[in-house]
């Protein structure tokens, strides 16, 4: 039997990610802290009283659509093949 050449991978110093992807990776982050800050405040001073601006818009349905924007942006960034010129 024919002995089968071994092939090396080519690893030449080269980063896995490319710089179009870590763009993409920085602004899924900061898609992502912008989400979060949408779905903070609502809160009351004084425990006994109920605060309805807990369920507006901007936290029921803004925040949560901008954090997964943000999640598949990483997504793409992660699993986009991003060619070099």
């Amino acid at each position: 039997m024919a002995k089968q050449p071994t092939t090396k991978p080519d690893n030449s110093g080269k980063m896995a990610l490319t710089a179009k992807s870590l763009r993409f990776m920085i602004a899924g982050l900061a898609v992502l802290a912008a989400g979060f800050l949408l779905l903070s405040g609502g809160g009351s001073k004084d425990p006994q009283v109920f605060n309805y601006a807990m369920f507006d818009f901007r936290r029921l349905v803004a925040a949560p659509i901008v954090i997964v924007a943000g999640i598949v942006l990483e997504v793409v960034a992660i699993m986009g093949n991003f060619k070099e010129k």
